[in-house]
């Protein structure tokens, strides 16, 4: 089961955390935004893994 996030909470977090005052329509973009981008992510969010694989690769310089 997939649970979507409360982006409006998140979006009122972040004003805080960054010190941001955002208006209205502002939220009201960021959380279309956030929605579109969630719609995008869900597929590949749900696509099975198997659980030998690396989650992270690993930068050698």
């Amino acid at each position: 089961m997939s649970s979507q996030p409360d982006w409006a909470t998140y979006i009122a977090q972040m004003e805080q955390i960054l010190a941001l005052e955002l208006d209205d329509a502002r939220r009201a973009e960021l959380l279309t935004q956030f929605n579109r981008i969630a719609a995008m992510a869900e597929p590949l969010m749900a696509l099975p893994l198997d659980d030998r694989l690396e989650v992270a690769g690993v930068f050698h310089p």
